[in-house]
């Protein structure tokens, strides 16, 4: 049986398209009830919206599956797209890096909660140049995407870089060319370091890039900044981690460099106030504590509050509850960081008391 292989592979290395079938496809193999057969149809969910967790959206409905459960067909496609698709109801769950505001949920007659956390990371592609070598502060970062510091041996660069030989070489700025919630969370971040940048160019999903090329998706800009060199982007970690990318050493808020990595992300979200954060709203950027990674985040999953099927309502939260219970050390192997369990029974309960079936009973109990 070829697919579980397919799914296995990187899927930093798979595109959108391929993420999608290969999901899709799990529901097509196999005597129903069996370990990796067929579930009931009403078991099959689809998603859509952001690379950022897709690898370990992935490994997650790969176990779920072959466990005997339903079929998982996840679209990567970028956090705009999510967003857009869960809105229209194309989808049964969206799923994005960029929380929505309390406002904008209650406008769309959205909810959303929090799978897992990780870290948004510069990558370069400069000869000579290994990973962690070369230190970068947000304002620095700021000033290279805005295309005010135009080569890597430029004195902005070089003073805080002693001892290291850079180049005279271009820099070349890949960014995203498609709504994502990792530019989200970038630009935000460079727009809380940088005031050129928080003026000329703001944070969103998307926004008009002063220089670059752009790509879609983590794979896209990994894919760009591999094969071009002088090359800088951002991706979430663990595509950086598995196309063995060189990363850049960023400093934090309280003056250290630090490296990316998932105890560095953990850092970043130990003070972080899911309770008190209104419609699960929270940034994790610039967090205090010298282990901090400065651009973390958390990713999103978005479903209506009125549940138009309560079966396919069932089957999302039925899924994403086994995720919570069973899938921590798969998001670990990939570098996320789990939710705590106060979270997740946060969460559980938001469950029970927010989505509602036509009826006004609600969607799922755990049971």
């Amino acid at each position: 049986m070829i697919l579980p292989q397919i799914l296995r592979l990187p899927a930093l290395a798979a595109g959108p398209l391929l993420l999608s079938m290969a999901l899709a496809a799990c529901g097509t193999h196999g005597a129903p009830g069996s370990p990796g057969g067929g579930a009931d149809a009403s078991d099959s969910i689809s998603g859509a919206g952001a690379t950022f967790p897709a690898p370990v959206y992935a490994k997650w409905a790969d176990t779920y599956h072959s466990g005997g459960h339903g079929s998982i067909n996840y679209q990567a496609i970028g956090s705009g797209g999510g967003i857009r698709q869960i809105t229209v109801g194309t989808v049964d769950f969206g799923a994005s890096d960029k929380p929505l505001k309390p406002e904008d949920l209650d406008k769309n007659g959205l909810y959303q909660f929090p799978t897992v956390m990780g870290g948004v990371v510069p990558v370069i592609n400069v000869p000579g140049i290994s990973s962690g070598q070369l230190h970068m502060t947000g304002a620095l970062l700021g000033d290279v995407y805005l295309g005010k510091v135009t080569k890597w041996n430029d004195p902005a660069i070089s003073s805080i870089n002693a001892g290291i030989k850079l180049p005279a070489l271009p820099i070349t700025i890949v960014h995203r060319s498609d709504g994502s919630g990792t530019s989200f969370l970038f630009t935000t971040y460079l727009a809380m370091k940088n005031a050129a940048w928080s003026s000329k160019v703001g944070a969103s999903d998307s926004v008009n890039w002063p220089v670059g090329l752009g790509g879609k998706g983590n794979d896209g800009v990994a894919a760009n900044v591999k094969q071009t060199n002088g090359a800088i982007g951002y991706v979430e970690y663990a595509y950086a981690k598995n196309s063995h990318m060189t990363y850049v050493d960023m400093q934090n808020t309280s003056g250290a460099f630090v490296a990316p990595s998932a105890d560095s992300f953990a850092a970043a979200a130990a003070g972080a106030d899911w309770p008190h954060a209104k419609g699960n709203y929270l940034l994790l950027l610039d967090q205090p504590g010298a282990a901090s990674w400065p651009i973390t985040g958390a990713t999103f999953i978005l479903l209506h509050k009125q549940q138009a099927s309560k079966a396919k309502g069932v089957a999302a939260l039925k899924f994403f509850d086994w995720a919570y219970k069973n899938g921590d050390d798969a998001a670990r192997a990939l570098d996320y960081v789990p939710m705590p369990k106060s979270v997740k029974d946060l969460v559980r309960k938001q469950w029970t008391d927010t989505l509602k079936a036509s009826d006004g009973s609600a969607v799922y109990t755990g049971d």
